[in-house]
């Protein structure tokens, strides 16, 4: 019998985002990056914003939201 702990997963997993760590709240294999849309193993999430509970593939795909979200207006 498999427990919860041991299950295979699959599907797209549903995180909360604090700043050093996150949450499962629906469990799952990946996350999708936000600026991208590529799936990210959840054992490979290094990089999220928990100011838009949003992850990110890497360093730059970070950078470039953080970017886009606090830029000037008009700029």
């Amino acid at each position: 019998m498999k427990t919860p702990f041991n299950r295979d997963l699959s599907g797209e997993a549903v995180l909360e985002f604090s700043d050093s760590d996150f949450m499962i709240l629906k469990p799952g294999a990946f996350v999708r990056c936000a600026v991208t849309g590529e799936e990210i193993a959840l054992q490979d999430l290094r990089y999220w914003s928990a100011e838009l509970q949003e992850a990110y593939k890497d360093a730059y795909a970070s950078a470039e939201r953080w970017k886009t979200v606090h830029a000037e207006p008009g700029r």
